[in-house]
């Protein structure tokens, strides 16, 4: 069984990861105090921290022709799961730096994926797989 993994990052504004990790995509919050928020993305834990001077990474590497920024961070999901998130996702007019698309059609590792960011600036990937047997498949 996979467990859980956990991730602190650097968000500008509490309130603003609340409304955007909460609100937008559903995560339940946890525990919290003055300076950082618990919140479960689809069982894992992660944690913003406040840094009021957190700026957003302006690094990409080029993958299947797309910019990928640099760093980022998200869940591999379902397929229905995926799907009704970048549904969700579009209906409530997010910018995605890299719209919902399959990548890497008809090769080792085909996935749908989608790049946004957070309102601090932080990068996320969320993907899928038709087939989990492609997560790690090199040919």
């Amino acid at each position: 069984m996979v467990r859980p993994f956990h991730l602190a990052f650097p968000v500008h504004d509490l309130d603003a990861a609340r409304g955007f990790y909460g609100g937008l995509l559903g995560c339940a919050e946890g525990r919290s105090a003055a300076h950082w928020v618990d919140f479960d993305l689809f069982g894992h834990q992660i944690v913003a921290h406040l840094d009021p001077a957190a700026r957003p990474a302006a690094h990409h590497n080029a993958v299947d022709g797309h910019d990928v920024p640099v760093p980022h961070f998200g869940v591999v999901l379902t397929m229905p799961e995926w799907q009704a998130l970048a549904e969700r996702l579009t209906a409530a007019g997010v910018a995605f730096g890299i719209a919902p698309h399959i990548r890497f059609q008809g090769q080792a590792g085909e996935q749908a994926t989608m790049f946004f960011r957070d309102p601090s600036g932080n990068a996320l990937e969320f993907k899928a797989f038709a087939d989990d047997a492609m997560i790690f498949a090199t040919d």
